[in-house]
């Protein structure tokens, strides 16, 4: 697992967590899975048939060793590398800011603002309140409580990346209560906020309130995650 930076960085992150894992198979879906690599393409990278790769996922056979387990890794990373190396990026964006990986899924800046309609639109996401811009300049996916439960104010900050001209993605809300109330004690707040996995009936009562006094947009959307996480990945 040669290289130095995020390469190197994520192939120890990916190589530790299925060699400790209590499931090693499932952590090795969950990363090819992540990665959008199919088996049989995990499997020609790496000159073997897809019933190995399928037989190391489901249990079938034996776990695999450290050797294995490299060349897994390897034969991941090389396909992204191929494919522009998007998964590689994303998650050099997240190490440079400071972050672990499962508290930010992506952090992102585009080359140029969008339209903020646009986005909530291609996300599926319901506006609650309108804030003080329609365009923005990047955004960050996050996960609400890990978020909540481990980040300070001055990591909360650092979410924002180059601008505060951005959206931030809290995921797995329930009510929104915890992550608007977090963004109360950070100066200044983004100018939008998306909370996903709620309906607009579920949303906090006082929510709206606390967008509007603090002057962003806010928006929720129901939408599928890994789809709403491949369309921002997207986003340049």
């Amino acid at each position: 697992m040669g290289g130095r930076g995020p390469k190197r960085e994520l192939a120890e992150k990916i190589a530790g967590e299925i060699t400790l894992s209590d499931d090693p198979g499932a952590t090795l879906r969950k990363w090819r899975t992540d990665f959008d690599i199919s088996q049989t393409d995990l499997a020609a990278e790496l000159d073997v048939s897809s019933s190995v790769i399928s037989d190391y996922e489901s249990g079938r056979r034996e776990s695999p060793g450290i050797g294995v387990v490299r060349r897994l890794v390897d034969g991941l990373l090389s396909i992204d590398e191929r494919r522009g190396g998007d998964r590689i990026r994303q998650y050099g964006r997240v190490l440079s800011a400071g972050f672990d990986s499962d508290v930010v899924h992506d952090l992102r800046e585009y080359a140029t603002s969008i339209p903020l309609a646009k986005l909530y639109d291609d996300i599926d996401a319901t506006r609650i309140t309108t804030g003080s811009t329609d365009r923005i300049s990047g955004h960050t996916v996050i996960d609400s409580i890990q978020a909540i439960t481990r980040l300070s104010s001055e990591e909360f900050f650092r979410l924002y990346g180059q601008s505060t001209n951005r959206v931030l993605v809290f995921t797995g809300v329930s009510r929104g209560e915890s992550p608007l109330v977090a963004l109360r004690v950070v100066n200044p707040t983004p100018n939008a906020v998306v909370l996903h996995g709620i309906e607009e009936e579920e949303l906090w009562d006082h929510a709206a309130d606390l967008a509007r006094i603090d002057g962003y947009s806010l928006a929720v959307t129901n939408a599928d995650l890994d789809g709403m996480l491949e369309y921002l990945v997207g986003l340049e």
